[in-house]
């Protein structure tokens, strides 16, 4: 598996790291003090990475991540922290990707132009739910914490509102719809299936969920969890029946190293969740990790400790030989992805 590209967003810098070469992995750190909070890949353009920051808004990389910009000034995105970005191939017009963003305050922005001008989708705060739409650790405000475009129904966007509710857009964005009774309240990621129509899979703060309609029931499948409080979700992207998930005993023990408690469980074919713990760290000092899945049967994990590769479906993993000064692992990884 030569040729891979991987994006680590730190607290404080985004590590790219490339395999491959005499050297094997080496390693470069961009946009350091801005904050990176989250990362997409666009499938239409392979050197082409987003990446939202705390305090700096929207960043591109067209080169594979080896220099990073802004989209121009005027582009029409106000908002300086950026915590959420999505590429939505299923709406690539004339060869170009669609790709949204989620802000803080709570606000969703479409670009039609692989992020140079940005639009925004209004209509988002005016849901009855709104006002009850609260971040714990800042009380005054909440944000978008994760988007993800429908691959099977162009138009229809996702959004995990950190902390109250999980709302979609069937029209890119013109109307939204609220967020449904039993579904989950404080969804942190949400993955889609390209062979799954209609099902959806949420790791919440208030558990585990899964939907086969699109979001308009739910139900809690934790049978075998031992934690409670869930972070990231992985699917196998070519079989709809694998899951990972990163999860804590609850949010204090998940993001800070001196008091973190972590575990990754896995689950196929309906069964049960099962801890997974072959090669992964110990559980007590990571934090939680996040999760990737590439192609079939391969899954990445980044925590603290370093990156995790899995090849065959999330069972057995291995720690990457990726330059991880200790400076990493003090803090905790807030996003990930892998690009060939």
């Amino acid at each position: 598996m030569s040729h891979i590209s991987l994006f680590i967003a730190l607290r404080d810098v985004l590590v790219v790291a490339h395999e491959g070469g005499p050297a094997g992995w080496t390693a470069r750190e961009h946009l350091q003090g801005k904050r990176p909070q989250c990362l997409a890949a666009d499938p239409l353009s392979p050197e082409r990475i987003y990446c939202g920051t705390a305090r700096d808004g929207l960043w591109i990389t067209d080169d594979g991540g080896d220099s990073w910009r802004p989209p121009p000034d005027g582009a029409g995105m106000p908002e300086s922290r950026v915590t959420a970005v999505a590429v939505a191939p299923a709406e690539a017009r004339d060869g170009r990707s669609i790709v949204y963003v989620g802000t803080e305050p709570s606000a969703v922005y479409r670009s039609d132009t692989g992020g140079e001008r940005w639009t925004a989708l209004k209509g988002l705060k005016s849901l009855p739910s709104a006002p009850t739409w609260s971040f714990p650790p800042r009380p005054e405000t909440h944000h978008v914490r994760w988007l993800e475009p429908d691959p099977h129904q162009a138009g229809r966007l996702f959004a995990c509102i950190e902390a109250g509710a999980l709302v979609h857009t069937d029209d890119a964005g013109r109307t939204w719809h609220d967020r449904v009774l039993g579904g989950p309240y404080d969804t942190h990621t949400l993955a889609t299936h390209p062979a799954a129509p209609g099902r959806l899979y949420a790791a919440a703060g208030d558990g585990y969920f899964e939907s086969d309609d699109g979001g308009n029931s739910w139900r809690q499948s934790e049978r075998g969890l031992r934690h409670h409080y869930l972070f990231s979700v992985a699917v196998d992207p070519e079989d709809a029946g694998t899951v990972l998930v990163s999860a804590a005993p609850h949010p204090f023990r998940a993001y800070d190293p001196k008091r973190a408690e972590s575990a990754v469980y896995r689950k196929s074919g309906g069964g049960e969740w099962e801890e997974v713990d072959g090669g992964l760290p110990d559980g007590t000092g990571t934090t939680v990790s996040v999760l990737f899945a590439s192609t079939r049967g391969v899954f990445w994990a980044a925590n603290n400790r370093g990156v995790y590769r899995s090849t065959d479906g999330g069972t057995r993993w291995e720690r990457l030989a990726i330059p991880w000064p200790d400076a990493y692992t003090s803090g905790n990884v807030l996003a990930f992805v892998a690009a060939d």
